[in-house]
């Protein structure tokens, strides 16, 4: 085994974001492209020497070489240890929860988390520092930096190493842990919730499908659910993760989940439905003839969290990012705690958790999660979600008609247009900023506007500003459109348009959502010219 220094040249776009630096496979396969970000993370944050590291990922197509490759490199930049999960995989959450446990200088996961595997497909890599979360913007920067300035990056020649069994062995002088990907993430999960009331509540015929997509979360979910939990053998379906994801695309919701839901609306469906995203950190909750937003889900769990052993005595502040609806903010206002709204991004609800301001978070995109770890967890919510049921002994519609009787109901619903030329999106929100101060007061499809604003946040516990987080309109009433361009796709620009209405009539309170949403659909329309301007008549994906 020998260390070899390759020269290199930096590479352009290689600025990594919120979930890291996302792009096609094969861009990613190019000669040094991976090694060079690989080197600039290393160089960001002031080496590799003597430090110890979490490594894994989502199962996607590369992920074995790349992981490889990123091990090589490690020992060649002096790195004491790699922790990494067997067969190189981790899913996203259980990496957190691995960096934090072990006290490691932080991990890399190959993900790109919802979006499609395989040879034509997305990739991604990104750096989670030692409190378990995704890298803040000062971090990123530094490495963005050291990408612009790359000359050459440092390698072992070495065999590959065997990641098929647990156990350590030794890469030049750097340890090569193999862990269990699951073993740690299992008995986290057993020391938070009631495993003895959900097992009850499956030995009392209580009936489950997770949909694992052939992604990460199949190991994760059959484990707890059958082996532990004693769901009946077969309520995890696809739960062997693939390379391309079998062929689907591996995000939670009533799109891409079709087969899910079209059972769970069903005469034979089961008492509860789910199912979870590439990487494992994304959930979606459906009952029988019950779907639950995201944004209503994280609402029931604020509302019952004191029913789970581990949030018995009270949450000291819940959290939200800015899209999500103000379902969560009813509820907080109501349990007398602090309600925080930040960007979308887990790294800013990270310092919230760490301070001790926020035990619940979550976001519109299907993402929830507590202090337990510092990333969002898709099984966690599965979970949270069936202790509840056993304490509560309802169904999921029942809950969710109880909590709307109580709290009101917030209408919500996300259109996406995907990979919409980036000029024609950009065209979008610079139209709307232009109209910002013009707004309020003004009356569309019936609603006057309150105000308008272009979203910033100021971080409570590090004093930092985030600005141009989101275009928002408020009506008088509760109701709302936000405007937002995503980051987490690999062509285009995906430009998202968030609808929420407020209702808390008895009687209109099991409306259609498209319906109950209509005239603030047109209203958004209307505002940001989207046909006109994006040449798209529809969403792509509604949720």
């Amino acid at each position: 085994m020998t260390r070899h220094m390759v020269e290199t040249h930096a590479i352009d776009g290689q600025k990594p974001g919120t979930s890291g630096l996302r792009k096609k496979t094969p861009v990613f396969m190019q000669p040094h492209y991976l090694e060079n970000f690989v080197q600039a993370i290393f160089n960001g944050i002031g080496g590799a020497a003597g430090k110890t590291y979490v490594l894994g990922g989502d199962g996607r197509y590369f992920n074995d070489r790349a992981a490889q490759v990123m091990l090589r490199m490690a020992a060649a930049n002096g790195a004491k240890k790699v922790i990494v999960g067997q067969n190189a995989l981790l899913s996203t959450p259980a990496a957190s929860h691995l960096i934090r446990k072990r006290g490691t200088d932080g991990g890399i996961i190959m993900s790109a988390s919802h979006n499609p595997g395989g040879p034509k497909e997305d990739f991604g890599v990104k750096f989670n520092t030692p409190n378990g979360g995704p890298a803040a913007e000062g971090v990123t920067e530094k490495i963005f930096e050291a990408t612009k300035t790359i000359t050459e990056y440092a390698i072992m020649d070495a065999p590959d190493v065997d990641l098929s069994t647990i156990g350590t062995t030794v890469l030049g002088e750097m340890d090569v842990e193999v862990v269990d990907p699951v073993a740690d993430y299992a008995l986290m999960m057993e020391e938070i919730f009631d495993f003895d009331k959900i097992r009850a509540l499956f030995a009392g015929g209580f009936t489950l499908r997770f949909d694992a997509m052939h992604a990460i979360t199949g190991p994760y979910a059959k484990a707890i659910l059958e082996d532990r939990l004693g769901a009946p053998k077969g309520s995890v379906v696809n739960a062997m993760p693939l390379p391309d994801f079998g062929g689907g695309h591996p995000d939670p919701n009533p799109i891409w989940a079709k087969e899910l839901m079209d059972l769970m609306f069903s005469g034979s469906a089961p008492d509860f439905g789910a199912a979870s995203d590439g990487d494992g950190d994304r959930n979606m909750i459906v009952g029988r003839n019950a779907y639950v937003t995201p944004s209503d889900s994280l609402a029931v769990l604020a509302a019952n969290a004191t029913l789970v052993p581990a949030y018995a005595s009270g949450l000291k502040g819940v959290a939200r990012s800015m899209p999500t609806s103000r379902a969560l903010d009813r509820v907080a206002e109501t349990l007398d705690i602090a309600c925080y709204e930040t960007p979308t991004g887990w790294k800013f609800f990270g310092n919230l958790l760490d301070a001790g301001r926020a035990t619940l978070c979550g976001e519109e995109s299907a993402g929830t999660g507590s202090d337990h770890v510092r990333e969002k967890d898709g099984l966690w919510a599965v979970l949270f979600w069936l202790n509840i049921l056993a304490e509560r002994k309802q169904s999921v519609a029942a809950i969710m008609a109880d909590h709307w009787a109580r709290y009101g109901r917030n209408y919500y619903s996300r259109h996406d247009y995907e990979a919409v030329d980036t000029a024609a999106a950009n065209g979008v929100m610079e139209a709307l900023r232009g109209k910002l101060r013009h707004l309020p007061g003004q009356v569309i499809e019936g609603m006057t506007i309150e105000a308008a604003d272009e979203f910033a946040y100021d971080d409570p516990v590090d004093g930092s500003r985030s600005e141009g987080q989101g275009i928002r309109i408020m009506f008088i009433g509760g109701g709302r459109i936000v405007f937002r361009l995503s980051g987490t796709g690999t062509e285009g620009a995906t430009l998202r348009v968030y609808l929420e209405r407020v209702e808390t009539a008895a009687a209109a309170l099991q409306d259609n959502p498209q319906h109950a949403l209509s005239a603030v659909i047109a209203a958004a329309d209307g505002l940001a010219e989207i046909r006109s301007r994006t040449g798209r008549n529809a969403p792509d994906v509604i949720t």
